[in-house]
């Protein structure tokens, strides 16, 4: 049986190699090519490594690679430092003997972290290692949509940025960049569990039916701690940009508190105060 962080490794460097090309690391491209980014004897080549051995790395079998070969496929890659980061991670748990049963109790939110949602002025929720949505406050309900509208499986960032209409359409031109970064936290809660239930349903139900999450998943993109900008379509105020940033919460892996903002007096922060106006008034006329 393969061991899942061998697997998981072994996808992320054929992802990694396929995106260089011959002229990204001074090699001449000479004929016409079978594969897309580099063949793997010259990632071996680079990395000073023998092709079968590279080889069987990609291949998820049984390979321990020293830190000394990890800094050498990273160079060879050309990874960034949160790459590399994932790269040593993956490699390291590949050379444990395979995991053991693991505790995956439910995600708990401290009631501390329950009133400071409370007590923000402007969107915020808690997000589960997997990107479940497991508090949030009334302005993220303004934003987001009345969670009594979704079956609790489905209250999943990642399942809403590909199926909510709340989100603006695959039309906008950051929606990509916005799927890629929900997509890259994803890949690093995997990173720590690849076997864990509940990334494999999520993963599951989006690669069968998503041609454009198989082809973004496929990028072995990692995101660790995020920050960026999101664009939000409401009908009552029109669509609103806010730009998000993620907070860790105490556990390892532990939920993180994602906030969103908009500057002071634009009119993003305009729309943001009008939404939450609506939403307070039909809050209070509720029966």
């Amino acid at each position: 049986m393969t061991h899942p962080y061998a697997r998981e490794l072994g996808d992320f460097l054929r992802a990694r190699r396929s995106r260089l090309r011959p002229r990204d690391v001074g090699l001449e491209p000479g004929g016409r090519r079978k594969v897309a980014g580099l063949r793997r004897e010259e990632l071996a080549l680079l990395a000073g490594l023998s092709t079968d051995y590279y080889q069987r790395m990609e291949q998820g079998r049984e390979v321990r690679p020293s830190d000394d070969v990890l800094d050498a496929i990273a160079g060879a890659l050309a990874l960034d430092d949160e790459e590399r980061r994932h790269l040593f991670t993956l490699a390291h748990a590949a050379r444990r003997p395979m995991p053991t049963a693991r505790d995956r109790g439910p995600e708990r939110v401290p009631e501390s972290t329950r009133r400071l949602l409370h007590v923000m002025h402007t969107p915020a929720v808690v997000l589960g290692r997997h990107l479940d949505l497991l508090a949030w406050n009334p302005m993220a309900e303004a934003l987001l949509g009345d969670p009594a509208g979704y079956p609790p499986d489905r209250f999943n960032m990642l399942l809403l940025m590909f199926d909510d209409t709340r989100t603006r359409g695959r039309s906008c031109p950051d929606w990509e960049r916005q799927a890629l970064d929900y997509i890259g936290m994803m890949r690093a809660a995997v990173a720590t569990d690849p076997t864990h239930p509940r990334a494999t349903a999520v993963v599951g139900e989006l690669t069968i039916r998503s041609a454009e999450f198989r082809r973004l998943w496929a990028r072995h993109d990692v995101r660790e701690s995020v920050t960026g900008t999101k664009t939000f379509s409401a009908p009552e105020v029109g669509d609103i940009t806010l730009t998000w940033d993620t907070y860790p919460l105490p556990g390892n892996p532990g939920p993180v508190m994602l906030v969103y903002t908009a500057g002071p007096g634009t009119p993003d922060a305009d729309r943001l105060h009008l939404l939450a106006s609506l939403h307070a008034t039909r809050t209070a006329q509720r029966p």
